[in-house]
């Protein structure tokens, strides 16, 4: 019944003021005084609550001035001034009650994951007990997809754990007998003995769901616009009002100046301007839940992020491809993919979703076997195949190359084996979102000064991303307790603003001032626990959100100040008795429309924030990206020649360094000329400037420039029968030159300018089929078992 308070009240204070209108236009002023003493009455009662309940919390509003502007106009018989006043304040507290309600923060989704039985091993016996009944040193049997019901130590065989709920990162790790596990995490393998080291009270699983709890009750109640401008204008206006009855002996004259300075711009005029944001912002992929919470983002100076699903993708990518001697990178990748096709690990999934991008045709595989943590094995064809861990350490020089270019792009290893000898390597890791690097300038342009990352990655793949995006702070290997623990340590410095996708940034979300979940792949209890939710999986939508608030807190302010102003003056001119009560309620229902009128423009947003592209353009962009995507696999074959090249000048190394001239000639330079002709130009117009792609065009021409270097070294090496040694040095540095900076330019365009777009088309956010939650195949990151790439 609560919620529908204000709007019935609205209902009875209009219906009052209408049918005391009509009353009066029929002769009847006893009615219509009547219907008017009514609305009045009807709107003191509930207002006269509010005050009070704003008085315990030690805070005063505005609502005290119209509680005593409504008291006065009954005491002197302006009943139509006190009708008129109850609407304001009806209207203006069903707008604030619209855009301040938000979700509750029972984190339903924490709760009902939580185990509630677990399985206990006495003797041979295994039975299922509550989980209140678990006591320490208990064996306990996890069955695979459960979830860990306490913590405790793996007792036997080896544990394939899905750690994410806890960690955020996608890729299952592996426990071995004695190592510590966590409850909440998901068995991903076969089922496995536990020994339990705390009970379900004490365990990490429980410790979240109270930890956030805790976090958001902690959270101090929003201290909205309108009442920290009441703060002031409240003893001025009783001021006013008290000065001007004890210099005329009238009370109308006090009653006059409460009239008008009941502060409708305050009641109205900014929670219609905030409203109007939350509605551009739902409209853009943003749910903000309050007003509140509106106004807050849009004095935020501190940014907290998650890394993985937040400033990542969340879900590995195919990155590489390594053959052994005189293997086929392309048929390699066509045999793994046909035998993960009936894995649903995340690995293979990334695996299969790239062979369909590249439009090889699988096989399907029989025979399969899936072995948990070590991966799976099929016969495709003639031949048995298996994707998953080598076992030994390679020994060939091959393979022993994969493994070191793994490490340096902190990326996992597939290694692919055809009749048990290894024949090639898939590499794959999470990259960076496309939007991350200019939503992060954006937000600096917004105001925020402080960008700090929470992951529980590791430390390496942390400070690479923190190097790539300019972030002033990065901490790694959190856990929930020390990233709430951040979290408040920023809070208290500034306004913070908080972003996370996973269960375990749930009490990070509710801690901050703002808590911003990524909602479209999200788990559910981030979302619960969070004050915005974006429903796109679009990080700069974050930048977009930023960019409402201000504008929306800006106009909030500025109807505020304007119509107090305004204000300010009709009170002078009642306290002198130029404006009677009746006439001073329908003078400050003028300044209520202006000021409404001007709080609307809230929902056009910022003008100067926006970059609108005409629809040509946006072909354009999404043409290029597609190009993108279709030449970022072959940019290898530059460094493959080149890495011939290093072997020894012979006529293989010449053909490899032709078909490298070859791919430039025939697809990457088009490519180039035409974004130089086509999309740059189209891009002066929305980008206000042509100076904005003139670094990009200076790139083209370095890379032009570079092309026909070895365009030259080729015709001279042909002309002289093969590559000549005093070729080499420089031929080597012009193919690993321009494969460098092919690869820059490429992320520099689509970071800059293909982010433009509305919708994205990146091959990394494509998808051939659902992840699904079952015994997952094993991979072997490149530097240990427990990081995800």
């Amino acid at each position: 019944m609560r919620p529908l308070i204000e709007p019935a009240l609205v209902v009875v204070t209009v219906g009052a003021l209408a049918a005391g209108g009509v009353a009066w236009l029929l002769g009847a002023r006893q009615v219509a005084d009547g219907c008017w003493i009514g609305g009045t009455v009807v709107a003191v009662v509930p207002a006269v609550a509010w005050v009070l309940g704003a008085l315990r919390r030690g805070r005063v509003g505005v609502d005290l001035i119209a509680v005593l502007s409504l008291v006065g106009t009954l005491l002197v018989g302006e009943y139509l001034a006190g009708a008129l006043i109850a609407v304001m304040l009806a209207g203006g507290r069903a707008l604030d009650a619209a855009a301040s309600r938000r979700a509750s923060h029972d984190l339903r989704a924490l709760l009902e994951r939580a185990p509630r039985f677990a399985r206990r091993r006495v003797g041979d016996q295994v039975g299922v007990i509550p989980l209140a009944e678990v006591r320490v040193d208990d064996v306990l049997v996890v069955g695979p997809a459960d979830v860990v019901p306490v913590d405790g130590r793996v007792m036997d065989a080896v544990a394939v754990l899905d750690e994410s709920a806890l960690t955020g990162e996608p890729l299952q790790v592996e426990r071995r007998a004695g190592d510590a596990v966590r409850s909440g995490v998901v068995n991903a393998g076969d089922a496995f003995e536990l020994r339990a080291t705390a009970t379900a009270e004490d365990s990490t699983y429980a410790g979240i769901v109270r930890l956030a709890q805790q976090a958001g009750a902690e959270s101090a109640p929003v201290v909205r616009l309108a009442d920290r401008y009441a703060a002031y204008f409240l003893p001025l206006a009783l001021l006013l009002a008290g000065s001007a009855w004890l210099a005329s002996g009238s009370p109308v004259r006090a009653v006059a100046v409460l009239v008008v300075a009941t502060p409708c711009p305050l009641l109205l005029a900014a929670p219609v301007a905030i409203v109007s944001g939350l509605s551009r912002a739902s409209r853009a992929g943003v749910v903000i839940r309050s007003g509140g919470a509106l106004e807050n983002l849009g004095h935020a100076t501190t940014l907290v992020m998650d890394k993985t699903g937040t400033l990542t993708m969340g879900r590995p990518i195919v990155v590489d491809i390594v053959a052994a001697p005189g293997g086929n990178a392309a048929e390699i990748l066509r045999l793994a993919a046909s035998v993960d096709q009936l894995s649903a690990h995340v690995l293979a999934e990334a695996i299969v979703t790239e062979a369909v991008a590249r439009g090889l045709a699988l096989s399907l595989p029989t025979d399969v076997s899936e072995e948990p943590g070590r991966g799976v094995t099929a016969t495709v064809g003639t031949r048995r195949v298996t994707v998953g861990k080598l076992g030994d350490n390679p020994s060939a020089g091959w393979a022993q190359a994969a493994v070191n270019r793994a490490r340096l792009d902190n990326a996992a290893v597939a290694w692919v084996c055809i009749d048990g000898e290894p024949a090639g390597a898939v590499l794959l890791r999470d990259p960076l979102r496309r939007q991350a690097p200019r939503t992060m300038r954006r937000l600096r342009e917004a105001g925020l000064t402080r960008l700090v990352m929470l992951t529980g990655d590791r430390v390496e793949p942390a400070r690479e991303v923190a190097a790539v995006l300019g972030l002033d702070e990065v901490y790694a290997q959190q856990t929930p307790v020390d990233k709430v623990a951040a979290v408040r340590a920023e809070r208290e410095r500034a306004v913070t603003v908080m972003v996370g996708d996973g269960i375990n940034d749930a009490p990070a979300l509710a801690a901050a001032t703002v808590g911003v979940a990524m909602g479209a792949r999200g788990a559910t209890a981030s979302s619960e626990a969070a004050d915005i939710v974006l429903t796109t999986d679009r990080l700069d939508r974050l930048a977009d959100a930023m960019d409402i608030a201000r504008w929306s807190r800006r106009i909030a302010v500025q109807s505020a100040v304007v119509g107090m102003t305004l204000s300010l003056a009709a009170m002078v001119i009642a306290a002198l008795g130029w404006l009677p009560p009746a006439a001073g309620a329908l003078l400050q229902e003028g300044i209520d429309v202006a000021v409404i009128l001007n709080a609307l423009r809230a929902l056009r947003g910022d003008p100067g924030a926006e970059v609108t592209l005409p629809s040509d353009t946006e072909t354009l962009l999404h043409r290029f990206s597609a190009e993108h995507d279709e030449l970022r696999d072959t940019l290898g074959q530059l460094r493959s020649s080149a890495d011939r090249l290093v072997e020894g000048p012979d006529d293989a190394a010449l053909a490899a360094v032709v078909a490298a001239y070859d791919l430039l000639a025939q697809r990457i330079l088009p490519h180039e000329r035409a974004e130089e002709a086509e999309l740059y130009p189209a891009l002066a117009t929305p980008l206000q400037s042509g100076e904005a792609t003139a670094p990009m065009s200076r790139t083209h021409a370095e890379i032009q420039r570079l092309a026909d270097r070895i365009g030259t070294h080729v015709h001279l090496a042909e002309a002289a029968g093969g590559v000549q040694p005093d070729q080499v040095e420089d031929l080597l540095a012009c193919l690993y030159g321009l494969y460098a900076l092919l690869r820059l330019h490429f992320v520099q365009e689509e970071e800059s300018y293909f982010t433009l777009a509305q919708e994205e088309v990146p091959s990394e956010s494509k998808s051939v089929r659902p992840q699904q939650d079952s015994t997952p195949a094993a991979t072997e990151p490149a530097v240990n078992q427990n990081h995800s790439v």
